[in-house]
């Protein structure tokens, strides 16, 4: 398991057809529900819709009819249910929890019973409440929105879900979180099909992130501190000063002015990740940059950001994005 998920258990022969057929176009077949929020509708067309042809996106709904949006319009689509037997990934869009639970269970569970075995299944935020009703998630991992996830163990407790993270990748079945975790799935689709180089290319087309480190918990919404309960902002600042340094916890917290376990429960409580993590990825992030800025040496950029070695960089680069300094470079580099 990493920061993002859970480790996928691969289903070996549908992973090494997609592997194998550089020039196959994934079809992807959206579910669009009464009551679904247009962002997320949209995410898989634009995202996946993005890497080089590699994937058709589209939507359909259970009548082939219009649905209401949760907004203040409707959407007509092209396809009805018979397209989900077409598809080699199935995105079940996110609805407004007022949507919940779906109004027409029947008609989803015959809508479903249309996808092949062996299709990749995914869920974008409250879609996982689909999944989970139709028992495509008993037994296994998942996750939500953090703001339903009570009523969602509460209606599927065979369900094992973690709300902390941002997806949550099981091989065949793939559920995100909030929002713009729907962003992260699908570039994550796109790596683990095609590899860092084309989800780093669409990410930039679409002007994200590539690869979002943490979870939910730096999202969710916490109290507001009294003016008197300090922060570790400014430590956060200082500490961005001063990543060629061998910071420590223990230089952390006295900067702050805290106890150390203080200190390590506000920062997570702040930002979503443990001091080391987070240092990891500013260093990292520095990292890319000079990869991509300089023609430093792999060894200086790394003491440069703080890392021991160059074998260090290249440990937390491959393990983060999947590809070695040197390939990073080739990739992104600016002629100058």
């Amino acid at each position: 398991m990493d920061e993002t998920g859970h480790e996928p258990e691969r289903e070996p022969e549908r992973e090494t057809e997609r592997a194998g057929r550089a020039d196959h176009v994934e079809r992807v077949v959206v579910l669009a529900l009464d009551g679904v929020y247009p962002f997320e509708l949209g995410m898989p067309s634009r995202i996946l819709g993005a890497a080089d042809g590699r994937y058709e996106v589209v939507t359909c709904t259970l009548d082939g009819g219009p649905v209401r949006t949760a907004a203040d319009f409707s959407v007509t689509v092209d396809h009805g249910p018979k397209a989900l037997g077409t598809a080699d990934t199935v995105v079940v869009a996110a609805v407004t929890p007022a949507a919940l639970p779906v109004g027409r269970p029947d008609e989803v569970a015959a809508a479903l019973a249309h996808i092949r075995p062996g299709t990749r299944i995914v869920s974008i935020c409250t879609g996982a409440f689909v999944l989970a009703a139709a028992g495509l998630l008993d037994g296994r991992p998942a996750t939500t929105h953090w703001c339903v996830a009570d009523e969602f163990r509460r209606l599927f407790p065979r369900v094992h879900l973690d709300p902390d993270v941002l997806f949550v990748d099981d091989g065949d079945l793939l559920t995100s979180a909030g929002a713009a975790s729907g962003i992260d799935v699908c570039l994550h689709i796109v790596r683990r099909d095609h590899g860092s180089e084309l989800a780093n290319k669409v990410a930039r087309r679409c002007v994200v992130p590539p690869l979002r480190e943490g979870g939910q918990a730096q999202f969710i919404e916490q109290p507001v501190p009294e003016p008197s309960v300090a922060s570790t902002a400014a430590t956060r600042d200082w500490a961005l000063t001063r990543l060629g340094d061998p910071l420590t916890l223990t230089d952390l917290a006295a900067h702050a002015g805290m106890s150390l376990r203080t200190f390590a429960r506000r920062f997570n409580d702040e930002v979503g990740l443990s001091p080391g993590r987070w240092l990891i990825q500013q260093r990292l992030s520095r990292a890319r940059h000079l990869l991509e800025a300089s023609d430093l040496p792999v060894d200086r950029i790394a003491g440069e950001v703080g890392f021991a070695t160059g074998a260090s960089l290249r440990q937390h680069l491959q393990a983060t994005i999947g590809v070695s300094p040197q390939t990073y470079r080739r990739t992104f580099q600016t002629t100058r």
